[in-house]
């Protein structure tokens, strides 16, 4: 509860003769400390009936009411000229716990964020284009702000993934108990960046796995931005092992999400049970096997990985995949994930645990996403 601040559409004031100078002294004092837009807030916003739930993107975007501060730091000119991908930060500062944070491109959702910072990079198509952060906290308070960018050329991508620091992960379950990287138990996995060695550059990054549970598993991914106007991705990683007898399997996916739909290209190296690699089923949320063997890669050796992906309509297409330089047609079609409210284009990484959970690491080198 902010405190007893008298706003317009609550305030009813009772006074009689003297008595009205009092009340009026008391509502300007009760109303120091509070932020201004809550002090000067000619309506009372709407807190949303339930904060642990993503609600689908209202385009067009919603208005401001009674806002907050928010800001773009880059691009940082108003008109600026930027190469696509365009990295973006902003920062708004809500009076009350952040519950939605968006950006919009043209009026369209693309990137859904839980905290209340952007750090990422937008894809855009060449010309101008209108941004706009959306924040709203969980008191219903709403803020908006708005910066013009034209975009003069497409640039290659993402690089250097790898080194980036907003890696996200989480083992079998989400604490809300939404599935996260599956398996029989909670892995014990840590990830380390700067690695010297092994290095291809001399920057790799560690992943290592072990736990008490047999079958468990890690899931770590990086957000790296947003977009809706490509369409074609090339997920381009070396990759190391430092015993490559103890994965079950190893995973590398790409995600795109926005007009409530994600499109998931899940790819995994299934060492003990199919032999091949599999890929992932958006709609039925299931693994298939395609006809690309997949045999245990030897240890302490660096593996180039290119897989090649489009979306094609509602449908995920895995066009290619190479594999330590030789290259195999896939060719397969699956339908996208519906009712997914979390606007994103990310990377990401998978540990899994066999029936010994045998500690391994796996460092990755080089990694980089190019989009058209």
């Amino acid at each position: 509860m902010r405190g007893i601040c008298l706003r317009p559409s609550r305030a009813r004031l009772w006074f009689w003769g003297s008595l009205l100078l009092v009340a009026i002294a008391a509502v300007l004092v009760s109303c120091q400390g509070l932020p201004s837009n809550v002090a000067n807030c000619p309506v009372t916003p709407v807190p949303p009936a339930n904060t642990s739930v993503v609600p689908p993107a209202q385009e067009p975007p919603p208005q401001a009411l009674c806002g907050f501060p928010v800001q773009f730091t880059s691009p940082a000119v108003n008109g600026q000229t930027v190469t696509s991908p365009a990295l973006v930060i902003a920062t708004a500062t809500p009076p009350d716990p952040i519950y939605t944070l968006r950006l919009y491109v043209d009026g369209k959702a693309v990137l859904y964020s839980f905290t209340t910072n952007v750090h990422q990079y937008v894809w855009m198509a060449n010309g101008p284009h209108t941004l706009e952060i959306v924040a709203e906290d969980t008191a219903g308070y709403i803020a908006t702000v708005t910066q013009q960018v034209v975009v003069t050329s497409q640039g290659p991508g993402v690089s250097g993934i790898q080194n980036m620091s907003n890696w996200i992960s989480c083992s079998a379950a989400f604490t809300s108990g939404a599935t996260c990287a599956a398996g029989l138990g909670v892995a014990k996995s840590s990830l380390t960046r700067h690695q010297s060695t092994p290095s291809l550059d001399g920057s790799a990054t560690k992943f290592s796995l072990a736990g008490n549970h047999a079958y468990s598993n890690e899931l770590y991914w990086n957000p790296l931005g947003a977009g809706n106007s490509v369409s074609h991705f090339t997920y381009d990683l070396y990759f190391y092992i430092d015993d490559a007898n103890a994965p079950q399997s190893l995973e590398f996916d790409v995600n795109q999400a926005f007009d409530n739909t994600r499109w998931t290209w899940g790819t995994q190296c299934d060492f003990n049970q199919t032999g091949k690699w599999n890929v992932w089923d958006d709609l039925h949320g299931v693994w298939v096997p395609i006809p690309v063997p997949c045999n245990r890669f030897p240890s302490k050796t660096w593996i180039h990985l290119v897989w090649h992906f489009e979306r094609v309509g509602n449908q995920v297409h895995y066009i290619d995949v190479d594999v330590a330089g030789t290259d195999y047609m896939v060719d397969q079609y699956y339908t996208s994930q519906p009712q997914w409210y979390q606007e994103e284009v990310d990377i990401a990484f998978q540990m899994d645990g066999n029936y010994k959970q045998q500690p391994y690491n796996v460092w990755l080198d080089e990694v980089s996403l190019d989009a058209y």
